[in-house]
């Protein structure tokens, strides 16, 4: 696993282009682990909306999933700060991308029905570091508040 670590962060251009995208979708997949342990008390519904977040939001398919989800717990674990993840989002990901990775932290933040302060913060501080307005992130938090107390009802 320290391996593994060690790659996701070495900025190595002999490794094949795919390798990159696996980068990516690690650092996207620690930055969704991280807002599912904010609160530091992962629920089942939470593990499930950051399953469902994984899949979806970074394309992953059901073979991959299971693999990706370890990994990014693993390089949750391990990071020092979110910048080891934000970094590597900033260099990849489109502002579409980008609003995509904050909605879907919304939708695992209110997955349990109550919004932490802890993951309130985390969203906050990943989208100032990958510079979403925070118009945007007004208006995805109250998006998924709203699709979760549609699905609530």
């Amino acid at each position: 696993m320290i391996d593994l670590f060690k790659q996701f962060f070495d900025s190595n251009e002999n490794q094949p282009e795919n390798y990159g995208e696996q980068q990516v979708k690690l650092a996207a997949a620690s930055l969704l682990a991280e807002c599912m342990r904010a609160d530091h008390e992962v629920t089942p519904i939470e593990r499930a909306a950051f399953e469902t977040a994984v899949e979806q939001a970074l394309g992953v398919d059901h073979d991959e999933l299971h693999s990706l989800i370890d990994d990014a717990t693993a390089s949750a674990d391990a990071a020092t700060s979110t910048y080891e993840f934000t970094r590597l989002i900033n260099d990849h990901y489109t502002a579409t991308q980008k609003a995509s990775l904050i909605e879907a932290m919304w939708m695992i933040a209110y997955a349990d029905g109550d919004l932490d302060r802890y993951e309130e913060h985390l969203i906050r501080k990943v989208a100032e570091l990958i510079y979403v307005s925070h118009k945007d992130f007004i208006r995805l938090k109250l998006a998924a508040r709203a699709t979760t107390d549609l699905d609530q009802r």
